[in-house]
């Protein structure tokens, strides 16, 4: 009786050990921020209670997390319901996030082993370039028929919150997208700054495509990896596209810049107008007194000026 009383104890446990040694490792938020700072590569589970697609990519996640070690030297963990979600992925859990480096890529595809396996083992290094004015024309060679293949480019800024969202899903088009087109990003305020003047961004983010001397922009109200991935290799044709501008001279350059400091300044000055209406006044009363003083001053030296002698009369009456 103890004999079998012992034995069903030994096999719980066995079973206990066996399935906590399968299941992946939950974190939380700090935690997972440490782990994204330390490991070269780590694969993150987002997920979430309830939800039958969290629990077939975190059954396919526990079979291939020894592979994942093994073979990619990643470590496996999931976040529930992590408040980090949405910063690598602007959809709805599950996501699922391979971090090389720091550098985060989204998987967009289903839940299928081997898809998942493939996906990471191919993109164990980052798809996306980063541009700068430097390097761009250089690199792309988009005004003079880019030679290099077409380029998608992501126009961003460090303080545009649905930018830095979208680092992980424009990573997942450069991926998707590898060996056939080439994906880039640019900061439009620091490095990218003149490139982005070039080509009009206004806005961020802005998505451009560059392909055989034109450039279409990406205007789609989706930004999920599919939508993306469609318009660069076939959508771009039912947009409008425009001749690549030239790169400008340094005259051309100095001449804008001058026009935008006219600019800005005019804008400053309408917007002090507008705010203070009553310095428009002190400035009129100001010019106007300074215009009366120099009249007065004028007329004072006018009628202090010594009269001039009439040579020719002095040498008559001689």
């Amino acid at each position: 009786m103890h004999h079998k009383k012992y034995s069903c104890i030994l096999l719980f446990l066995t079973l206990l050990v066996k399935s906590s040694s399968e299941a992946l490792q939950s974190v939380s938020d700090d935690d997972l921020l440490e782990l994204i700072r330390e490991k070269e590569k780590l694969i993150v589970l987002f997920t979430k209670p309830n939800c039958d697609k969290c629990m077939q990519f975190e059954k396919h996640l526990e079979n291939l997390e020894e592979d994942f070690k093994k073979h990619l030297n990643a470590v496996s963990v999931k976040a529930i319901t992590s408040h980090l979600t949405r910063l690598y992925n602007p959809a709805k859990d599950p996501a699922l996030v391979f971090f090389r480096h720091g550098i985060p890529l989204l998987f967009s595809g289903e839940p299928d082993e081997n898809e998942i396996y493939g996906f990471f083992e191919k993109n164990q290094s980052p798809a996306v370039k980063e541009l700068t004015d430097k390097i761009f024309e250089h690199i792309t060679q988009a005004a003079t028929g880019a030679t290099t293949g077409d380029w998608f480019v992501m126009f961003y800024g460090a303080s545009c919150v649905e930018c830095q969202r979208l680092h992980a899903v424009w990573e997942s088009v450069g991926a998707t997208l590898r060996g056939r087109i080439n994906v880039a990003r640019m900061d439009a305020n620091l490095a990218g700054l003149n490139t982005a003047k070039r080509f009009h961004v206004t806005k961020l983010p802005t998505f451009l495509f560059f392909r055989l001397g034109k450039v279409y922009r990406y205007d789609l109200p989706l930004n999920d990896v599919k939508s993306f991935v469609t318009f660069a290799q076939d959508w771009y044709k039912n947009s409008k596209g425009e001749p690549v501008p030239l790169l400008q001279s340094p005259f051309d350059e100095l001449v804008n810049w001058c026009v935008d400091m006219i600019k800005q300044s005019v804008a400053f000055g309408l917007d002090i107008l507008a705010k203070y209406p009553w310095i428009w006044q002190i400035g009129l009363a100001g010019f106007g007194l300074v215009a009366i003083t120099a009249i007065i001053a004028l007329l004072k030296a006018g009628r202090s000026r010594p009269a001039k002698k009439d040579s020719k009369k002095d040498k008559k009456s001689k």
